[in-house]
Parts: C-alpha cells; sequence; structure tokens
C-alpha cells in the first residue's frame, strides 16, 4: 500500500525578499518517518483546488509574515507582508471542508485557530529562545491521547493565542499559561502547535503526533 501523501506548505525567507521557499528538513524527515510521503507546496492560488484533490493530509509550517490586524487583541506592529496568507487560508478550509486532516505548527497553528475566531497576542515573553520546557496537555483530547498529559518541547515564538472561540479547544499550555497546542473537534483532525516538533527527532514522544496526522491521512483513503 502507497504512503498517504502529505502537502507540506512551506514557509520564504521573508527576512531577506520573500525570494525563495523554505522548510526545515525535519518536517520532511518526520513525516516519512512516521509513514507518510510528504510533498512541498507553493504559494499559488491556482494549484489550492488541484491539492486538496490529490492529498490526504496538509501540514503548514512556522513562518514570520503579517497577519490581518482584526487576528490580534491590540494592534501589532506592521509585520512582513507575503503571498503565503491567502493561500494557506484556502488549503487549510478546503481541507478541513473535505473531511481531511490538518497540522498546523507555530504559525500555521495560529492560522488555524484564529481562522475559527480566536485571536492573538504579541505578548508571549521568554517564549522565543527555544529553550525546552515543560507544556502539560489535556487528558481526553485528540493531542493527549497521543503523547499522555506531558511533554517537554521547544519554543521559538513571539506571538501566541491570546484569547480562544468557540469550537476551540487549547490542548496544552505551558507554566506560564501560554497555549502551545489547539484543536478544533468539529473536525475529524484539525491540530495545532505552538512548538517546533520537526526540531525534536523521531524518537521524541511528540514524533506521535506525525504518526497521528499520517494515520488520519491514511483513512481518508477508504
Amino acid at each position: 500500500m502507497t504512503r498517504p501523501r502529505i502537502a507540506v506548505l512551506m514557509d520564504e525567507n521573508t527576512s531577506s525578499g520573500g525570494t525563495r521557499y523554505e522548510a526545515h528538513k525535519g518536517y520532511f524527515h518526520r513525516l516519512s518517518e512516521a509513514g507518510a510521503a510528504p510533498f512541498g507546496v507553493a504559494y499559488d492560488a491556482d494549484l489550492v483546488e488541484e491539492v486538496i484533490a490529490s492529498f490526504h493530509g496538509l501540514l503548514t509550517a512556522g513562518g514570520r509574515f503579517a497577519y490581518p490586524a482584526h487576528w490580534y487583541l491590540a494592534p501589532p506592529d506592521q509585520g512582513i507582508e507575503t503571498a503565503r496568507l491567502d493561500v494557506e487560508t484556502a488549503l487549510v478550509l478546503g481541507f478541513l471542508a473535505a473531511g481531511k486532516p490538518v497540522l498546523g505548527i507555530c504559525a500555521g497553528m495560529q492560522t488555524l485557530a484564529c481562522l475559527h475566531g480566536a485571536k492573538l497576542t504579541t505578548d508571549a515573553p521568554g517564549h522565543d529562545h527555544g529553550a525546552p520546557h515543560a507544556v502539560t496537555v489535556e487528558v481526553g483530547t485528540r493531542l493527549g491521547d497521543l503523547v499522555g498529559p506531558e511533554l517537554t518541547v521547544n519554543s521559538y515564538h513571539r506571538e501566541a493565542i491570546g484569547r480562544l472561540a468557540a469550537g476551540v479547544v487549547a490542548t496544552a499550555t505551558a507554566v506560564d499559561g501560554v497555549i502551545e497546542a489547539i484543536e478544533i473537534p468539529a473536525y475529524p483532525f484539525a491540530v495545532g502547535l505552538q512548538w517546533h516538533q520537526e526540531l525534536l527527532g523521531a524518537d521524541h514522544p511528540g514524533q506521535a503526533i506525525f504518526e497521528g496526522l499520517a494515520r488520519a491521512s491514511s483513512e481518508v483513503r477508504r
């Protein structure tokens, strides 16, 4: 049996002109080790429908770019403009509408949450240094079923979810209360991680999240 095909929406080099797509190799290695076949996806609106039809699951990578101002609790500093957001929005909503799984990492989680009414805050001090820290995972959630009640993760973000919305559930939190993971139970698999699981290696307990995405994507083919 062939592996489930996962579309990986890549980041871009926004800090140096936005002339290149970028994605850490860990996204592809971890998905492959989980039993999936990952493929990078460009920011091309003309390809959106074909990507939704051709792939079994979607992973949206982390990145730095401008979100809409109304996604924030307070007006943010001007971010970096990119073509990513429109394509990401169409892909995320299209995959979910088709009953296909979506995993958002860092910026990808924030997009997933805000498309369903959550709001961002720019006040997440101490979370942009990459140091390992523990998160508490909610029992009875999809994330909890995959990784258990606690996980040690990394942290490379300056923004965070500041307010949840109806239907968006916080599934992991740091000791300072910052929301580290979310899911949207209305869909079969709609999971967001604030940390960069792709950097933590295949032997990390959180590898089970990529394995969960691969299994959920396999179910789409049946």
